[in-house]
Order: C-alpha cells, then structure tokens, then sequence
C-alpha cells in the first residue's frame, strides 16, 4: 500500500462499504499497473484467485500478477497454498469462454517458497491431461523453463550381428526326431523374454545414448529396437531373460539420469528467475554465474552452509558465504554479489 501511494489508500478507504465478492478495484497509482484488485482476508485461497480471475476476464484485463496469498500474516502453508492457486488457474484455463486473459504470474518473494510451487507444478504435468499439459508450458514460459523443439527424428536401428546355431538331429524314426526338435524348441522359448519401456524422454536420447544401447547390446545375449516414432517412445528388449532384465535396469537408469538433469535444469531456471549471483569481470563490471553454479550457490546460503567451491575464469575459489569473498587459495580475494530479482516490483 505504501508503494501504490496515497491516492489508491484514499479509494480503498472510499470503497470499503461497498465490498462486492470479497475484493474491491482501485486504481494502479504509483505501481507499474493499471489496476489493482484489493482482497479481503479468506482462508479459501482457491476461491479467491477463481474470483479474480473471473473478474479479470470480465473487464477484459490481458494480464495479472498475484502474490503467493495466505503465505504472510495469515500463515498458511506455502504448498497448500501453491496447489489451490494452481487448481484455480487450471480450472479457468480449462473453460473455452477464456478469451481476453491471457498471461497470468504468481511472483514468489520469500525464495523458500520456490520449490513448493515447483513441486505443484510437476504434479500437475505428470498428469496425462491435454488441458494441464497446455497450461503447463504456459507455467514453464513465465518461469523461463522452454523446452527446445526437437527434430523429428529417424527410427534408430542398433545393428547387431546373430550367430546362427543349426541343429542336426538323427533319431531312429520321425516321430523320435519331430519330438526332439520340439522339445529344443520349447528349451529355447523358454529362455527367451522380452520386455519393453514407454518413456517421454528417450525422444532425447542423443547419440551418447544410442551408443550406450549398442555397448549393451554387444555385450549381452539381447536386441534392442528404438520405438522412436512411437507416443509416448519405446524401448523393447528381448533375448535371454536374465539379460533382458539386467539391460532393462541400465535403460532405465539411462532415463532417470535424464530426468534428473533436466530437472536440475529446471530448479537453476527457477532460481535465477528469483536471484542472481556475480562475481567480478572487467571495467569494474559484474559477471552473472552459470545458472548451475548459481543455483548451487543459493542452495548452500539457503542450508547456511560456511563455504562452497566454484570455478571462476577456469579456477577454483572458495566463497565465504557469510562475508561474500572468495578466496583462490593462492592469496587472491573477491567480492561476489547475490542479487534478488523482482524485490519491490508487482
């Protein structure tokens, strides 16, 4: 209120007595806004946000920014307070008479809350629903999480070369020999197994990987066909059984190991989205960390951890979380700057 100035609290002062569906509308004063939507205390966050929502589309606003309500002075759990915001955006988002709003941000000041509304987030794109996923990657964009449109990419064969075994049976008459060969046939069947994997991200498999399906291949008594143009992507493996089950846990490390990365890819664009580390460049100049190193910063002064190592210019330094130094080990000393994004702006 401070920031909006004395002629937005001087509206609120003149709408108080006629609150109509729990919120009133002043004007943006000296905030970078046309409007602002001012809430009465309610514990049901969802029904306050579906609110403002409904308002907005019906004033026909692009556009609007809530905060994570509930979390200050009403105390409220910051993930609970995260899955009723999102259902209710979801839930909006869903309705095809949406026609004028159309870009909506939640903006998180206490970087604790981060992960909480991350957490709802993922929950809701692991849901196999068209609608989530749509507004999923609307999410993703305001955070800056772009998935890179990938190339439609050729079936990958992993050529394997079969040694074949031929069989000579002799028997004292045909029934004896088809008997034989039957019961060959069945010792062979009965070895064999196949299984196979469904997984979004083998669609990223790059060549690295394909190598590494080829290496397993190679050394095991199995085949393996990339199901590449399958939805979701497919990974089948047949051949002796105890092989296909030993290769069918490495595929599947394969693909956590993927999933993990980009996941930490993900966290570092969240946490650069709220703050920014830098050590110093030329001409006085501050220099922005990689985003994996920076989210790896922020993560240690989160857990007050003294120290952290990082490689600046190829070089290894130990910064001083508390005093912000880092020391080189070889006598030279910088100041680096932790630097809050979005502090004081709506």
């Amino acid at each position: 209120m401070d920031a909006a100035g004395s002629e937005v609290e001087g509206e609120c002062a003149q709408y108080a007595g006629q609150l109509q569906s729990g919120f009133i509308t002043t004007q943006g004063g000296k905030l970078l806004c046309s409007k602002i939507i001012h809430l009465i205390h309610d514990n049901n966050v969802k029904s306050q946000v579906s609110k403002v929502l409904h308002e907005c589309e019906l004033r026909m606003y692009k556009s609007v920014a809530f905060p994570a309500i509930g979390t200050g002075q009403a105390g409220q759990s910051p993930a609970k307070v995260a899955d009723n915001m999102l259902d209710a955006i979801v839930e909006f988002a869903s309705k095809r008479s949406v026609q004028h709003l159309k870009k909506i941000k939640i903006i998180i000041f206490q970087t604790n809350m981060l992960r909480d509304f991350y957490e709802s987030m993922k929950k809701r794109e692991d849901l196999d629903s068209s609608i989530t996923g749509s507004w999923m990657s609307r999410f993703k964009s305001f955070w800056g999480i772009k998935k890179q449109p990938t190339e439609k990419k050729k079936p990958m064969v992993l050529e394997k070369k079969v040694h074949l075994a031929t069989f000579q049976i002799c028997g004292e008459n045909q029934k004896n020999v088809d008997a034989t060969e039957s019961w060959i046939k069945n010792l062979i069947l009965k070895e064999q197994f196949e299984d196979s994997i469904s997984d979004e991200l083998i669609e990223n498999f790059d060549k690295r990987q394909i190598d590494t399906l080829a290496d397993l291949q190679r050394r095991n008594r199995v085949t393996i066909k990339l199901e590449n143009e399958r939805s979701p992507p497919c990974i089948k493996i047949s051949g002796i059984s105890r092989d296909v089950c030993s290769v069918y846990v490495e595929v599947q490390k394969m693909i956590q190991k993927i999933k993990d990365t980009e996941e930490e890819r993900s966290k570092a664009e969240l946490v650069y989205n709220l703050v920014e580390w830098r050590y110093p460049g030329s001409n006085d100049s501050f220099v922005a960390f990689d985003k994996l190193t920076n989210m790896q910063l922020e993560d240690a002064k989160r857990a007050k951890k003294p120290h952290l190592i990082v490689k600046i210019n190829k070089k290894n330094y130990n910064v001083d979380l508390n005093t912000l130094q880092a020391n080189d080990g070889q006598g030279k000393t910088i100041n680096i700057q932790r630097v809050p994004k979005n502090e004081g702006k709506l």
